[in-house]
């Protein structure tokens, strides 16, 4: 799991990256929670949900938003953390120039900041959002959205209500061209505690599904 740093808008950002071992095998982005309430490269969902597109030979990057760990620059209320994602997706395609996809998973506010992404890069095909905080930021700018994707919540959430996420899901499904799942996790609250291995498994069954064959016999 080497250490890269790569150039941000506001001066280096660190990050782990897997390189696949094939040329063309596509990219995976994994975002972090919230950095002002503890979120890092190191949030065990985010760790976890690196693994389960390493494991299915894609070059996969996470990395730390400006202000968190050895990343510079200061928390920027969604704008810059943006920006620094963006940054991210230029770093790995800039050492995989024959990668024929890219996927985006992010959790919490890091799905916010993945889903903007999303809509700003039409290569990217699949998308993972994790506790999607649909209660507390705007998801509007997803007119259409433009990938199918997965959305993932816990129905003892207290910090996002799943009805809010349902909502949303609900409004996307109505897009034509694209897919959009929602798998519901009971007893799981807004961090995944206890919960990070059935998280796990749903995330790798999706993934098995729109990606058949990649899987590797190695788990996270």
């Amino acid at each position: 799991m080497p250490e890269v740093i790569f150039t941000g808008e506001k001066g280096r950002l660190e990050g782990r990256y897997q390189p696949a071992k094939t040329r063309n095998s596509p990219i995976a982005i994994i975002l972090h929670p919230h950095p002002q309430f503890g979120g890092t490269m190191n949030n065990p969902v985010t760790y976890n949900l690196y693994y389960q597109f390493v494991n299915r030979g894609f070059s996969v990057l996470r990395f730390n938003f400006r202000g968190v760990g050895r990343s510079q620059g200061s928390f920027d209320h969604g704008t810059g953390e943006l920006a620094d994602a963006a940054a991210a997706l230029d770093w790995a395609q800039s050492v995989n120039p024959d990668a024929r996809a890219c996927w985006i998973a992010g959790v919490s506010f890091g799905a916010w900041i993945g889903m903007q992404l999303l809509m700003r890069r039409p290569e990217v095909e699949g998308f993972i959002s994790i506790a999607a905080p649909a209660s507390l930021y705007d998801f509007s700018f997803l007119a259409p959205c433009p990938s199918s994707g997965l959305f993932v919540h816990g129905d003892k959430d207290a910090v996002v209500p799943t009805a809010a996420v349902g909502t949303l899901v609900e409004k996307l499904k109505t897009q034509k061209g694209i897919v959009i799942e929602q798998q519901i996790i009971p007893g799981a609250n807004h961090f995944f505690d206890g919960k990070t291995e059935e998280l796990m498994g749903i995330v790798g069954g999706y993934l098995d599904k729109r990606l058949p064959g990649t899987r590797k016999d190695s788990a996270a």
